[in-house]
């Protein structure tokens, strides 16, 4: 798994009480695991612990995003909110 081209993905949840809603990958955890955010109800600062097989990868990546994740600093929430928004995933 390239950590390059999967932060900052944009996500669709296929399982769990949060099926169908999109989200955008925060962080890696494992090769199993990732953690999601999308800027209202799971925050950057409390994301949600998702298995990447519960997903849906779709071809919307957040360069930005990306690059701020990688580089270790804080994304406030209305970016991620915004990024959702942008691809009309809110």
């Amino acid at each position: 798994m390239n950590e390059d081209n999967i932060l900052g993905r944009i996500v669709i949840s296929k399982a769990g009480r949060d099926k169908g809603k999109s989200f955008i990958i925060i962080e890696i955890i494992s090769s199993d695991y990732v953690l999601v955010s999308d800027g209202k109800l799971r925050t950057f600062e409390t994301p949600k612990k998702k298995k990447i097989k519960h997903l849906i990868f779709t071809e919307y990546f957040e360069e930005e995003i990306s690059n701020l994740l990688l580089s270790n600093k804080k994304i406030s929430n209305s970016i991620l909110k915004e990024s959702l928004k942008v691809h009309r995933y809110i």
